[in-house]
């Protein structure tokens, strides 16, 4: 394929910045939120997408975007439906990881660990701080399930929209909140040369251990 060529020439050469075990911070969630913060300065689109993987009880791998939605010292929330794959998969097996790509930064993070669904209270929350329609959303998508064509997905949403008119809408059975619960973050900053900085942190006997891996 032609295509090849092109991307074999495809170079960008890292300058903007480096890390250090020893600048960083001695927490993973705070180092974390210091380059959230930036990645916000810099004005990016969607600056909480991550990549989501996981897989099911039988190995086979699954990847999408997700957007995170909350984050503390428990661990890295997102909401889904509970019936699509990746909430199959996690049901099946609760490991996975997420990554995070900041281009502009010459930045990605990457966070292993185990995945737990949250409290009905604590969805609820978020629930209803989200616009209506993507409240009505939420019941429409019956997620990852095979469907006729887009009319029926809009039909259903005007019919749900029909149905919670002027009512308070209440959060869908299936929908909800999982957090992942970290086990390991890597934190790499783009270098020259492709010798990249990668600094990481693995918990061992309820403590972080930085550490520095080859590129």
């Amino acid at each position: 394929m032609k295509v090849n060529k092109s991307i074999n020439y495809l170079r960008r050469e890292y300058k903007l910045n480096k890390l250090s075990e020893e600048t960083v911070h001695k927490s993973p969630f705070s180092q974390f939120e210091k380059w959230f913060k930036e990645v916000l300065q810099v004005g990016l689109i969607e600056p909480n997408a991550m990549i989501l993987a996981t897989a099911d009880d039988k190995a086979k791998p699954s990847v999408r975007v997700v957007l995170l939605k909350g984050l503390s010292n428990n661990g890295l929330t997102f909401f889904t439906n509970y019936t699509s794959r990746k909430g199959h998969d996690i049901t099946e097996n609760s490991a996975a990881s997420v990554l995070f790509f900041w281009a502009e930064l010459e930045r990605q993070v990457r966070v292993e660990g185990q995945i737990k669904k949250i409290s009905r209270a604590e969805s609820k929350k978020y629930f209803n701080t989200r616009p209506i329609d993507s409240r009505l959303a939420a019941w429409t998508s019956e997620q990852s399930k095979m469907i006729p064509d887009r009319d029926y997905l809009d039909t259903k949403f005007q019919i749900f929209k029909r149905q919670f008119k002027g009512k308070q809408i209440p959060v869908p059975p299936d929908w909800g909140g999982f957090r992942l619960v970290p086990e390991y973050f890597e934190f790499w900053q783009g270098r020259e040369n492709r010798l990249h900085d990668r600094i990481c942190y693995k918990k061992v006997i309820g403590k972080w251990k930085v550490f520095r891996l080859s590129p």
